[in-house]
């Protein structure tokens, strides 16, 4: 199973080819490729390249699915004796990405090649 540990949108997130992922907004159209530079980590199989802090030549492939926003969120604050309360909600607003290629030194990994590795363990 390869996977990939990417920066995107200012968090970490722990990526697979052939999988969707929901990050915050990018400004990227929908149905548009996109490529992410800040990998961290590649693991595919036995070999494994950690960087310092970016794996030197590596980058994720993916299209942008569309964008979302995700489930609202209530914050509630209250005084106690104060008669002060206030109701507010928020909804992130997100963008579902699928990972198409996992790239590292010309090598490329995607969900196939994942795929058939897999099964030749079992």
């Amino acid at each position: 199973m390869a996977y990939a540990i990417i920066e995107a949108s200012g968090t970490q997130l722990r990526v697979e080819p052939g999988r969707f992922y929901d990050v915050n907004r990018l400004a990227v159209d929908e149905e548009a490729s996109i490529t992410i530079d800040k990998v961290l980590l590649v693991n595919d199989g036995d070999d494994t390249s950690i960087g310092q802090p970016l794996v030197d030549g590596a980058s994720v492939s993916g299209t942008v699915v569309r964008h979302l926003r995700g489930k609202k969120v209530i914050v509630y604050k209250m005084k106690p004796k104060k008669k002060t309360r206030k109701k507010r909600g928020h909804r992130q607003e997100l963008t579902r990405l699928m990972i198409d290629s996992i790239n590292i030194g010309g090598k490329t990994i995607t969900a196939e090649d994942a795929s058939a590795a897999a099964s030749e363990e079992e």
